[in-house]
């Protein structure tokens, strides 16, 4: 048995499989998100642990599973969350988050401190509000009594790693989204820890995907009802296991996530950077031996969550499927009726905290039935800037694109995506995304499969396919040149805005 653990924004999941990757068992408990000011966004970490202790209790207690039969666990979650611990390892200040946007004038002072295309070469991104070093960055500035006090630095996963085993490790595809490692030789960069003035003895030792970095403590055992002893391997930020989960660890099979955010994965045999930071360059869960080590990958801030916001404002109460049915009538392109799905910002192609959502095109005729598809059809359209990106630099063949998350369980949705991205999608069997690929790297750690790709290859099945509709692809080909238009169009004025008082 195999149990992954995924601290996500909304809670800490475990999941149970057995060696055939047959799922057993799920539990998930939450935990609040904090906004203090405009634009921050928080979480105390002993939340995230008192859920994950009562999320393996159920999971263990549902399905029976006597606990020295587990024989590794697995870890993901949330990407770029900021931990910070003293000396006594007490939590010095809620973590900040992946989604929190304060540290735009940290980003603007490491790019002067590093240059942009140094920073971008090293890291492969440019400095987004999201990553970690800002926050840390930001800490310095504006918390400076916090700041003296850091022993260590950990992303959420990795505390729980921590309150599991007692060990300080990372991944490497975790370690990735922080912006101050070093993508092609795997390592913390010394050369952008110097340029921050960051103490390299803060940060975390580094561990493959697959690498067993721990075990369960006896105190943890306690807490948990664990096996002492249990093996815990590196696992991967939820991006790179969600990858794992669908099979995306071979050339040519790329990821499509279409959750609350939405991301675009294609695995990658080598690091492949793109100059201008529009795709994100990142190390995969797997080993550089696997062929697969590096990803590149497109993330949209507002997927999922523009369906959830057009519902929850316009529609509250209503369900999914009887919201997106009546948009299966609404020809392709919503009658010249288009959406911008920038309601938290960007990230790819436009790395912009201040980009802004809306309408645009609204005529007299436009019902409630058109404007929702037309947010299926932006969210498509943002998705597709991502896919032509991979295009563009060429380093990977697009053959196969797995769709996974909450939104590819709408028929009509996955249409559209196919149509306007001029691809088949493809589903497959398993539902429970980036926990079921930390249990399949906890099993690579544990011998249980030879290798990721092995393990993907025995336990990933291919579901339904959604192909393209020919008659479909040229309206959208001439939507699509319009709804690029816009960003640049609206720039100027969606600065203004987002620098206006809230």
């Amino acid at each position: 048995m195999l149990l992954g653990i995924d601290i996500s924004t909304t809670g800490a999941k475990a999941i149970l499989i057995d060696a055939q990757g047959e799922v057993l068992g799920t539990s998930t408990h939450t935990y609040p998100l904090s906004t203090p000011k405009p634009l921050w966004s928080e979480q105390n970490p002993a939340d995230w642990w008192n859920a994950t202790q009562l999320s393996i209790h159920q999971v263990v207690a549902t399905t029976g599973i006597d606990p020295k039969n587990i024989r590794a666990i697995g870890l993901t979650g949330q990407m770029h969350g900021l931990v910070l611990l003293d000396e006594q390892n007490e939590v010095l200040r809620p973590a900040i988050l992946w989604n929190d946007q304060r540290t735009g004038s940290a980003c603007d002072m490491m790019v002067e401190k590093i240059g942009l295309e140094k920073l971008i070469q090293i890291t492969g991104n440019p400095a987004l509000t999201g990553f970690t070093a800002p926050k840390i960055l930001w800490v310095r500035e504006y918390e400076p009594r916090i700041y003296d006090q850091i022993t260590h630095i950990l992303l959420p996963k990795d505390y729980i790693r921590f309150k599991l085993s007692g060990e300080y490790a990372i991944d490497c595809a975790d370690a990735s989204g922080t912006s101050i490692f070093d993508i092609s030789h795997r390592i913390w960069s010394q050369e952008i820890l110097a340029a921050l003035g960051i103490d390299p003895a803060w940060l975390p030792s580094v561990y493959e995907g697959t690498q067993v970095t721990g075990v369960v403590s006896a105190q943890a055992a306690d807490k948990t009802g664990l096996l002492p002893g249990t093996p815990i391997v590196g696992g991967g930020g939820d991006q790179a296991a969600q990858a794992v989960g669908v099979g995306a660890v071979e050339s040519g099979v790329v990821a499509l996530t279409l959750g609350t955010s939405g991301v675009v994965f294609a695995p990658l045999g080598a690091p492949q950077i793109d100059p201008q930071g529009r795709l994100h360059a990142m190390c995969h869960s797997l080993p550089p031996a696997s062929g697969q080590g590096w990803h590149l990958m497109g993330v949209m801030l507002s997927a999922g969550g523009s369906l959830r916001w057009f519902r929850d404002t316009f529609a509250s109460g209503e369900g999914y499927t009887k919201l997106i049915e009546p948009a299966q009538a609404i020809p392709p392109g919503s009658e010249g009726l288009l959406f911008l799905p920038y309601l938290t910002g960007e990230r790819t192609p436009h790395p912009d905290p201040l980009a802004r959502g809306g309408f645009i095109g609204l005529t007299i005729r436009h019902r409630f039935a058109h404007m929702t598809r037309a947010v299926l059809e932006g969210v498509a359209f943002g998705l597709r800037d991502s896919m032509e990106l991979l295009r563009e630099l060429g380093g990977t063949p697009i053959q196969q694109v797995r769709i996974s998350g909450g939104g590819a369980q709408s028929a009509i949705w996955r249409k559209i995506l196919a149509d306007v991205m001029n691809v088949e999608l493809t589903t497959v069997n398993t539902t429970e995304g980036a926990s079921f690929g930390a249990a399949l790297l906890a099993g690579v750690g544990a011998g249980i499969w030879p290798s990721t790709r092995d393990a993907c290859r025995q336990v990933v099945k291919l579901q339904t396919t959604t192909a393209p509709d020919k008659r479909n692809i040229e309206a959208y080909n001439a939507y699509y040149q319009d709804y690029r238009c816009l960003y640049p169009a609206l720039n100027e004025i969606n600065r203004s805005l987002g620098k206006k008082p809230l």
